[in-house]
């Protein structure tokens, strides 16, 4: 059975996700009682970026598990070879139980799985020892019809009472950003119409599975794929969707069937076309966060900050309703809003605080109103301290690692030509003994990436010298060479540097970055993607760069009388930003509802995550 949507007509991915949900902790209200949730290493990631474990424990779940994990099924002890890595390196909220308690077999498991060969052979292995009393499975994309037929043959004790997709194969970030966490996709799409392009079969075929199953969720069949021409990728990836939402009659959403049919444009980039974005320094709450701290699955690691509190080791930035509203209206303020509005939370805590002191305790029914309001002081207390905590270690970094002034030459280097000014000014900031190894590289990189074909002689080499000089290693002054292979003018599209831009937008922009003050020159870059949005909504985006695919395989650049998209669905392979993301959510803000974008990607990359994947090129 293929799941009904029951979700407002809208792009959101945390809405679709949380519907699944709430759907999936009853067996899609046909098991009920107490029951035991079994998830696999990605669904776990996925369950834990919209619910927390108490939520889910709440509506009847006894206990969550693995089912990949030999530690939490007996059936697997004694076949090892057959598990996966029983636990995933990447952190998330669900607390799983280690061994599953032997008193269960009257329970109810409901299954929650990716539609992969492996998870099938586990579910055969557990059907033939069955441990619940009865199997709700569901599956988080299309489950082919050779794996159904191989669950309906290997299910002997006949405990299988259902079997549903739940198109949920992909992280909610934000309600207008999702990810696949797939890394290692920079060279998957390097190797994009090459011999070894097979090496990377199964990680294509996550990205098209992720991508057809945020189509799935949101129940949109695109009127129009269009993609980047630069690249053989995301070519492959238009033609393939293409084919598969034409050709699957899942993908025919009728008018008033809760889809919304003819108004969805689904553009695929590659991040090769922009590699400045990723590199650059941030200066907005939940992108800032992701650069300097590291930001995976929503959680957020302070191990060995100082004077961090035990309890605060580890802490969670949710965009999901009513799991953290500070961070929800705050994630994309820039670092001086922040602080002013950490500083009112606190005082605002301490006002009310002060109101339920103990001391104020004059009669029963103040101390009855007192246990009424201490969970929820409680809860306010661990927010106050998470974000206090969050952004005193962001402060500090900002201080120890000079980073306005990094960032000030980053932001100089992606938006303006000045070769001599750029040279001198980044050969002394390589001399600095203040700057940190790893944004030395980064500023190396972005020189070369601004420079590369009108640099003052020899100014790479000598470039190169200065990052070796000012302790950048060997091998990763290496990636200056490394970037201009992978992104460079002979191998992107046009648009990086303005080449598309006019003389005379460029002056205006200059003129506005010195009006506008000092808060501005941190954040004069836009990425490649915003002008491709503009040039989208406005019916602008040219057919040669960014052609459409035609039923059959083929494509056109002839776009002129395609109607103006009232959504657009982008996924970036290879991966995204947080500052891509605050952009698309500033621009629906702005539309006002009359349009709407959302972006996806292979994975969410800050400057550390980028520069590894290119080490492997």
């Amino acid at each position: 059975e293929r799941a009904r949507t029951t979700m407002e007509d809208q792009l959101d991915g945390i809405s679709c996700i949380r519907g699944y949900i709430d759907r999936l902790v009853t067996g899609d209200n046909r098991c009920h009682g107490m029951k035991v949730l079994l998830l696999d290493g990605t669904t776990t990631q996925i369950l834990s970026c919209v619910a927390t474990q108490s939520e889910i424990l709440s509506r009847e779940v006894y206990l969550v598990s693995r089912l990949d994990d030999p530690r939490g099924n007996p059936n697997l002890k004694q076949q090892s070879p057959t598990a996966t890595n029983p636990r995933s390196t990447i952190s998330h909220s669900l607390s799983l139980q280690e061994e599953t308690p032997t008193h269960v077999s009257h329970m109810k498991a409901v299954c929650f799985l990716r539609p992969t060969d492996t998870n099938i052979g586990l579910l055969v292995h557990e059907l033939s020892h069955p441990r619940f009393a009865e199997y709700h499975l569901f599956f988080s994309g299309i489950l082919p019809s050779s794996l159904l037929h191989l669950l309906a043959e290997n299910d002997p004790h006949e405990k299988v009472r259902q079997v549903q997709e739940f198109y949920a194969d992909f992280l909610p970030i934000n309600p207008d950003l999702f990810s696949l966490n797939c890394r290692k996709t920079l060279p998957m799409t390097c190797a994009a119409g090459t011999a070894w392009a097979r090496d990377h079969n199964p990680l294509y075929e996550r990205n098209l599975m992720g991508l057809q199953s945020m189509l799935l969720a949101m129940k949109r069949q695109p009127y129009c794929v269009r993609y980047q021409k630069s690249s053989k990728m995301a070519r492959q990836l238009a033609v393939d969707i293409q084919e598969n939402t034409s050709s699957d009659q899942i993908f025919h959403f009728r008018r008033g069937s809760g889809g919304s049919a003819g108004n969805l444009s689904l553009l695929i980039l590659d991040r090769m076309d922009d590699p400045v974005t990723p590199l650059l320094s941030q200066w907005t709450y939940q992108a800032m966060v992701h650069e300097l701290l590291g930001l995976n699955n929503n959680r957020v690691s302070l191990r060995g900050v100082p004077n961090v509190a035990k309890d605060l080791e580890e802490v969670v930035l949710s965009s999901a309703p009513g799991q953290d509203s500070f961070f929800q209206t705050h994630r994309n303020s820039n670092f001086g809003e922040l602080g002013e509005a950490i500083q009112k939370l606190l005082q605002e805590y301490q006002a009310r605080s002060k109101e339920h002191s103990v001391t104020n305790l004059k009669s029963i029914e103040d101390m009855q109103n007192f246990m009424e309001k201490y969970p929820e002081l409680r809860s306010q207390s661990h927010a106050v301290s998470k974000h206090v905590a969050i952004m005193g270690e962001l402060a500090r970094l900002v201080e120890v690692c000079s980073l306005l002034d990094v960032s000030a030459l980053e932001q100089d280097l992606a938006c303006a030509d000045d070769p001599a000014g750029h040279l001198r000014e980044l050969m002394k900031t390589l001399d600095s003994s203040t700057v940190k190894i790893p944004d030395k590289l980064r500023l190396g990189i972005l020189y070369a990436l601004r420079y590369e074909n009108n640099s003052p002689p020899n100014a790479l080499p000598a470039v190169k010298e200065a990052m070796r000089r000012g302790g950048v290693p060997l091998e990763s002054v290496g990636l200056v060479d490394a970037i201009l292979k992978y992104a460079g003018s002979s191998v992107r599209g046009p648009g990086l540097y303005g080449t598309n831009k006019d003389l005379m937008s460029k002056m205006t922009k200059s003129f506005m970055s010195s009006v506008q003050g000092v808060s501005n020159v941190y954040s004069q870059h836009s990425p490649v993607l915003m002008d491709t949005v503009e040039a989208m909504v406005k019916g602008k985006l040219k057919g040669e760069t960014h052609p459409l695919v035609l039923s059959g395989g083929g494509t056109s650049a002839a776009v002129e009388n395609l109607p103006l998209p009232q959504e657009i669905l982008i996924f970036m392979v290879g991966g995204v930003t947080y500052e891509e993301a605050t952009k698309v959510s500033e621009f629906n803000k702005a539309s006002g509802g009359r349009m709407r974008v959302v972006l996806g990607g292979s994975t969410v990359h800050n400057s550390t995550s980028f520069l590894e994947e290119l080490k492997l090129l």
